[in-house]
């Protein structure tokens, strides 16, 4: 059993002033201009053009988040800040938080759409903004990388297999599939824009001669194949139930006899109130999508099954479902 929240941990979950101060910093790029060493708030008030006074209200905020260092009249990066807040470091996730500042107006809609029932945008930000969404995706490559190979693992598969990776961005997944089985073979199907990332991180992988590009919309747009393996990894919260079924149809049609369909999304349990991540996740998705939603296990399930699927599975709870098409007579 649960324990009841005391009043500090309410008032706790209802500040969202670090969130702002944070988000703020990064946009006006306070981290990079403290790169490499400490200077003083008229320096880097003069570098960011921006109003002494007031900047120095956010850099000591930024001190009191253990975000910045200071002594005396200088300000520094904490080693935290200059890892991961910098943007010549190779481990830079500003792109991201941008992201989640440019969705700040939305959120502020939310009890507009929980009175109304009707969503407030029409587009997401990655189609209003394609060089912000590149940028994330990037970011979303170099930390995916770390739970790529073990995923690719956990399938099992052997021999010359043909991988689909539908909506797979920077081709994060292909790149590990292709990594964990030497005889794999890969098709990354995307749009054209996040395409010209893709192409960059499978030549830095030097993986072009096994894995193939195929731009196009994977709602109209013909998938090729036949494959043996199909991946739809994170993409169908964006979209509509009825749409995704009609995706998984797709998708089966382009499989092979006993060809698998992995479904890997953040998936509700069935009384929607868990994981608690996911809940929040769908409350996220509500503001800042016109027509998408969380769904849950059992709706991805139905999908497959209603698409020809016999054999259903889910390989991990919450995240991993699995289909295998019936093996030709």
């Amino acid at each position: 059993m649960s324990r009841e929240l005391s009043l500090a941990e309410i008032f706790q979950l209802g500040y969202y002033w670090e969130t702002k101060i944070l988000l703020t910093a990064v946009r006006l790029d306070v981290f990079s201009a403290l790169d490499g060493k400490r200077k003083t708030l008229h320096d880097v008030a003069g570098r960011l053009g921006v109003h002494e006074q007031t900047l120095g209200l956010l850099l000591n905020a930024l001190v009191a988040m253990r975000l910045l260092e200071k002594d005396r009249d200088s300000y520094g990066n904490s080693t935290a800040a200059a890892t991961h807040l910098v943007r010549s470091s190779a481990q830079y996730v500003g792109h991201l938080l941008l992201l989640h500042d440019a969705e700040w107006d939305n959120w502020g809609k939310l009890e507009q759409t929980i009175r109304t029932g009707q969503r407030s945008v029409d587009r997401h930000v990655f189609e209003t903004d394609p060089e912000l969404g590149s940028n994330v995706l990037a970011v979303l490559h170099r930390i995916g990388q770390q739970s790529g190979p073990e995923f690719a693992k956990r399938l099992q598969l052997s021999g010359p297999v043909r991988f689909l990776d539908l909506g797979g961005g920077a081709g994060t997944n292909a790149i590990a599939f292709c990594q964990a089985y030497p005889e794999l073979t890969a098709t990354v199907f995307d749009l054209p824009a996040t395409l010209r990332l893709t192409e960059r991180t499978v030549k830095e992988a030097g993986l072009e001669s096994r894995i193939a590009l195929l731009p196009g919309d994977f709602n109209k747009d013909g998938l090729g194949g036949p494959y043996d393996v199909a991946l739809m990894s994170d993409i169908l919260h964006y979209q509509d139930f009825s749409t995704n079924a009609a995706l998984v149809k797709r998708v089966w049609t382009h499989l092979a006899p006993g060809g698998r369909l992995v479904i890997k999304d953040r998936f509700l349990n069935e009384a929607g109130t868990g994981p608690a991540w996911t809940t929040a996740f769908a409350v996220h998705i509500l503001v800042n999508t016109e027509r998408g939603g969380c769904y849950k296990t059992a709706d991805a399930i139905q999908w497959m099954r209603e698409a020809g699927f016999p054999a259903v599975t889910e390989l991990e709870p919450s995240a991993v479902v699995q289909g295998v098409k019936a093996c030709e007579a």
